[in-house]
């Protein structure tokens, strides 16, 4: 039986890259802000309805350059401990300070509630993840901001495509991030972007992702965050797919929710107003036995769900261990199962048919 993991990359068709290559190939630019990355920009501004878009090299760097665009390179940056590791690095590699606060036990996402407790003289900026493509409260969040005078930052690595209350999800808080990895619903090999709103904001950024400079004329101090022609010729070709890929991950996602044993399982709650990518299937546990005896089932069938986010990033043993039970709870507990455009229902039902099987003996 052949092998089923969590995720696998979307590849357009051959012909459609290849019209790019071509084009790269008469062109003779492979870097520094060709016509295919200008374009590319250009496309996805008007995809997502922004001021701002800024095509760059991965989602970590975009967190980093993020920080120092709105000036946060020092103090306290509130997050939450439910997220990839790269959210708490990117704060880390900046020389701030990370101070977690935990999840809502329904959305996975940071508690807005329980922020106002966590802010000191010392923070200077919130930094939210939306978990799954599900939003944070960010109506909360903005409150917060303006009554703190903190900068917002929203880790959007899973949000793109996602609309909430009719506008990009990605176009809320100061600057919000998104990752194009290969695993993502909308990929570009490698790769992320940046939304951000003000012409000072967008030159400041720029300036920031070419190791700030414009030509012979140095600004300030930037780092290398550009990304190839390769790499957006890839994201041209899948952009326009974008919507027929979602439309495909929608169906895999109904049909789980159709046959999965649901009363046995906990997924976040869908809020009102969210337009989804479908880019990720999370399914919660009643406890950590459950989940890694689903888990060795599922491998034993040559099916490799994967824990997402585990551990718990308040557990790290480079931060300071805070207590997070809801977050420690539910990564030791949480499995994404696998979902991509073209995943076949008889694997899904099979998926299914093995989690309820493992469920009952557990």
């Amino acid at each position: 039986m052949k092998k089923i993991f969590v995720t696998r990359p979307y590849f357009p068709p051959k012909e459609d890259y290849k019209s790019y290559i071509d084009q790269i190939w008469d062109v003779q630019q492979l870097t520094n802000h060709g016509p295919l990355h200008n374009e590319l920009e250009k496309e996805i501004k008007s995809y997502l309805c922004v001021e701002n878009f800024h095509f760059v090299t991965n989602g970590t760097l975009a967190l980093q350059i993020a920080l120092r665009a709105l000036d946060v390179t020092s103090g306290e940056v509130i997050t939450t401990p439910f997220s990839y590791v790269a959210t708490v690095s990117s704060i880390l590699w900046e020389r701030c300070t990370p101070v977690f606060v935990d999840i809502n036990p329904k959305t996975f996402c940071i508690d807005v509630d329980k922020i106002e407790a966590a802010i000191t003289d010392n923070t200077k900026a919130i930094m939210g993840v939306h978990v799954f493509g599900y939003p944070c409260a960010v109506e909360g969040i903005e409150a917060l901001a303006k009554k703190y005078n903190l900068k917002v930052i929203y880790d959007g690595a899973h949000a793109f495509g996602c609309r909430y209350k009719e506008k990009s999800l990605l176009d809320y808080g100061d600057i919000a991030i998104s990752s194009f990895h290969a695993t993502k619903v909308f990929h570009t090999i490698e790769g992320g972007g940046m939304i951000s709103r003000g012409a000072e904001m967008k030159r400041k950024i720029g300036l920031l992702r070419s190791f700030g400079h414009i030509g012979d004329e140095h600004f300030e101090l930037g780092i290398n965050a550009k990304s190839s022609e390769m790499q957006a010729a890839m994201g041209l070709c899948n952009l326009k797919k974008f919507e027929e890929i979602v439309a495909a991950r929608r169906k895999i996602c109904e049909l789980y929710d159709e046959i999965l044993p649901m009363e046995k399982i906990q997924r976040p709650e869908m809020p009102e107003n969210l337009e989804y990518n479908y880019g990720y299937y999370p399914v919660a546990f009643k406890d950590e036995v459950a989940c890694l005896k689903v888990m060795d089932v599922l491998n034993q069938n040559n099916i490799f769900p994967r824990r997402y986010f585990y551990p718990s990033l308040n557990t790290l043993p480079y931060v300071e261990q805070v207590a997070c039970p809801i977050s420690d709870s539910l990564s030791k507990r949480i499995l994404c199962l696998p979902l991509y455009h073209d995943l076949e229902e008889e694997t899904v039902r099979q998926i299914a048919a093995l989690i309820s099987e493992a469920l009952g003996a557990a």
